[in-house]
């Protein structure tokens, strides 16, 4: 019996709907939870977490790939933290 031959099974609309939806929102829940400490009203502390943001979201909607905006906003934040900072 060949694969091609199987039947495929349409998974129910919830299950699409959340692997359309949940991955946004594990995305604003990780980022609320990397902010949730951040002092913005005290020195430059806050800027170089705002830049990496910034960075992020720009390269998401510039190439839709959350892998390479989360690489490349890492390495903007720790570039800064780093060198600038």
């Amino acid at each position: 019996m060949r694969l091609s031959s199987v039947p495929r099974i349409q998974p129910p609309k919830l299950v699409e709907y959340f692997g359309k939806a949940l991955p946004y929102a594990m995305t604003g829940l990780l980022v609320v939870y990397a902010l949730r400490n951040t002092p913005i009203l005290t020195g430059s502390h806050g800027i170089p977490e705002l830049i990496a943001c910034a960075v992020i979201t720009l390269l998401h909607l510039w190439k839709r790939n959350m892998l390479l905006s989360t690489a490349g906003g890492t390495a903007v934040y720790m570039l800064l933290i780093q060198l600038v900072f």
